[in-house]
């Protein structure tokens, strides 16, 4: 099992590093199918478990590195790097893709509001809804609140009122 592991761990180390960068960056410039946003997420915690055993095999080599200066410099610049992105995330809040935006947006209001961008009336959203177990306190409620009142979310109050 060890031989496996001294064997194989850069190759797979290498493998998933470039579905990691090719997803990554097809995120970035937002190319590609929407696939690649579940591959980089899974498959790059899945590059852990390389990493770890190519870190266990290259361990004494590994320790020779942080005698030296370029580690520290290197792993405080790749600190340093990310606290841009925690100093803008205080005053931003992420929306996702603008589909998500909008949806989240559309469900701040009724569903005499949202009810026709789909094709239907308000009375048949809220018909639709309350077969399927949502409950209105008044016609005029955010579908947003009727949807955390039964506990679920945005998407799954849509994929109801887009059923046949």
């Amino acid at each position: 099992m060890i031989s496996f592991f001294n064997r194989y761990a850069t190759p797979f180390i290498t493998g998933f590093f470039l579905i990691s960068l090719i997803t990554g960056v097809a995120l970035f410039v937002h190319i590609g199918p929407n696939a690649f946003r579940e591959i980089h997420e899974i498959l790059s915690l899945v590059l852990i478990l390389p990493f770890a055993f190519h870190i266990w095999k290259n361990w004494r080599p590994m320790t020779a590195y942080f005698k030296h200066a370029p580690m520290a410099l290197a792993l405080g610049l790749s600190l340093l790097a990310c606290v841009p992105f925690f100093l803008s995330s205080e005053t931003e809040t992420r929306s996702g893709p603008p589909a998500f935006a909008f949806t989240t947006e559309a469900f701040t209001h009724s569903a005499d509001a949202v009810a026709p961008l789909i094709g239907l009336t308000g009375e048949e959203a809220r018909a639709k809804l309350t077969s399927a177990g949502y409950v209105f306190a008044a016609p005029d409620q955010p579908l947003s609140e009727v949807a955390a009142a039964k506990g679920t979310d945005a998407n799954a109050m849509l994929a109801v009122l887009m059923a046949d």
